[in-house]
């Protein structure tokens, strides 16, 4: 699995030649297997997709290995800091502990939107994805303050892996250039990243869906041989045909004339249609019933069940051939089979879809407001994540649809995007991409809790987590690859889209965006009224009852 050395490597690059390379492994084995523990529990009484635990031990992997990371990462400062290790853990987990806490919480509220998506294999999966953070929040406040106590200070001590002259601090290095420059030309950099991330985003207004296709799976076994002879012989519409049946609502009638007439001005209509190679229909077995209740037409379409084409046709058919047919009153004509059972799963699981993301926006927003302590920050996050994820549908268009490094990355190109994945990519990228959010601002407000100024703490945030964030979504893009090296072209489109936007939201949103427009805010981004806060009862903070006169003069 690429996952694996790819983590080694950057935690080696973070912690040097250290044994505190082995924690956050530690941390995501115990974490990883709780979680499969809990799936095995609620697959006993819940009806369960056969990739969940794929899900759960790649993403359980990044979050954990992400978790740890800056736990440890804040520890060894501390503790550089205090001297002490037990005054570094308590101070570590009353900052970093607690951004996890926060972070973690926001992955669980994107998460539990899949819960009420009316389909038995989403929910599945949601309840295995909200098990994830709750178990790594869970080992975060427990086990990971155990396991920093048994390392201890030789067990964190850093032997570094490259010269001292190729590493860069953080006062000197690449992150306080960046800081710096962003800082002195904030309109600039905003406007450039978010001409990229909107360009990236632009490609979504080409997103089509389909709710499945057997062009993306693999093509070497041999059933799915035997059906591309099949759908070569009779035509990929006849393999999986809408099968159109009549209920008269009584015993015999289908025969009455009247049901007969708009029987055959239904057939006409269908007959007609564009997309339409066969029909089959005759007012006698097997399309009628033995008791002349029912009967049945069976459309072979010209396209895969799964095609734009196929839903169209079946629109057309409830929505206009239907009517015009004109059947008598209490005569009820239903439409199944393939093409009608996708549509109907694309309409149940968008049905509620922009209602459930309103309500995990809501929820988010005060969740950070009492995270960030500050009204426009959450918002700002909020319309920022919204930006990241369009970005991602965006690149599914530009991979999957345009073709754009099919070749290089081994992908189908089928045209259309799985249903599922916008759902999917939504419920898993709004809170892991909030992570990230989550660790840089509040290390930002720790600045100004402590006396700097707006952009004295957005500068020096930036400089002491923009090493870390960036580390943390290297990890996590690796253990998404694991999706993408898959042959199912769901679970390619699935990593593929997480791998995108976890890049974007860790380089261009977290160390440009975000940095650039706290900057332009000033004092307005730690602004929150009071009425508002003792309403959702945000804490004070408690290194705000302290402040130390600013840096520099405030306003900025």
């Amino acid at each position: 699995m690429i996952a694996l050395p790819i983590a080694v490597l950057v935690l080696l690059a973070v912690f040097g030649l250290s044994v505190a390379v082995t924690m956050p492994f530690i941390f995501a084995a115990c974490t990883v297997m709780a979680t499969l523990a809990g799936v095995y529990v609620y697959a006993h009484f819940l009806t369960t997709a056969t990739y969940v635990t794929n899900l759960v031990f790649l993403i359980g992997l990044g979050i954990a290995i992400d978790y740890s990371l800056l736990v440890i990462y804040r520890f060894r400062e501390e503790l550089s800091r205090r001297g002490e290790v037990e005054a570094a853990i308590v101070r570590t987990m009353q900052t970093a502990g607690r951004a996890v806490v926060f972070s973690g919480a926001t992955v669980a509220i994107g998460l539990a939107l899949l819960l009420f998506i009316p389909l038995p294999f989403v929910r599945s999966i949601g309840v295995g994805g909200f098990l994830i953070p709750l178990t790594s929040i869970a080992a975060a406040l427990t086990l990971q303050p155990a396991l920093l106590s048994l390392y201890g200070r030789r067990g964190v001590a850093r032997l570094p892996l490259l010269p001292k002259r190729f590493r860069a601090e953080e006062d000197t290095g690449f992150w306080h250039r960046l800081a710096s420059a962003i800082m002195r030309r904030p309109l600039a950099f905003l406007g450039g990243g978010a001409a990229l991330l909107v360009a990236a985003a632009i490609p979504v207004f080409g997103l089509q869906l389909t709710p499945g296709s057997a062009s993306g799976i693999p093509q070497f076994p041999q059933s799915v041989r035997g059906f591309d002879v099949l759908k070569h012989s009779i035509g990929p519409g006849a393999i999986s045909p809408t099968q159109v049946v009549v209920d008269s609502g009584r015993p015999g009638g289908v025969h009455e004339p009247r049901v007969q007439a708009a029987i055959g001005r239904l057939a006409g209509g269908i007959r007609a249609d564009h997309e339409t190679a066969s029909l089959r229909v005759a007012p006698r077995p097997p399309f009628v019933d033995r008791s002349g209740r029912y009967e049945e037409l069976i459309v072979a379409g010209r396209d895969e069940y799964g095609s734009e084409a196929a839903q169209s046709f079946v629109h057309r058919l409830r929505g206009k051939l239907v009517p015009a047919a004109e059947f008598p009153s209490g005569v009820r004509v239903l439409a199944g089979g393939g093409p009608p059972q996708g549509v109907d799963f694309l309409d149940q699981a968008y049905r509620y879809f922009p209602w459930l993301v309103a309500a995990v926006l809501v929820l988010t927003y005060f969740l950070l407001m009492r995270a960030f302590r500050s009204a426009l920050l959450p918002l700002k996050a909020v319309i920022l994540n919204l930006l990241s994820v369009a970005a991602s549908y965006g690149m599914l268009v530009v991979v999957f649809k345009w073709g754009v490094g099919r070749s290089v990355l081994s992908l189908y190109q089928i045209g259309q995007i799985e249903g599922w994945i916008p759902i999917f990519l939504f419920a898993m990228l709004f809170g892991l991409s909030m992570d990230y959010e989550v660790f840089l601002v509040t290390r930002m407000r720790e600045e100004w809790d402590h006396g700097r100024d707006n952009r004295d703490a957005v500068a020096y945030g930036l400089e002491r987590t923009g090493r870390i964030v960036t580390a943390a979504a290297i990890v996590m893009v690796a253990a998404f690859s694991g999706f993408v090296v898959g042959r199912i072209v769901g679970l390619q489109e699935f990593g593929i889209g997480l791998a995108v936007a976890i890049f974007l939201d860790a380089t261009l949103v977290r160390a440009v965006l975000v940095p650039s427009l706290m900057a332009l805010f000033g004092r307005y981004n730690w602004w929150l009224p009071g009425p508002l806060a003792r309403v959702v009862r945000v804490p004070e903070s408690p290194l705000e009852q302290h402040r130390r006169p600013a840096l520099r003069p405030t306003g900025r």
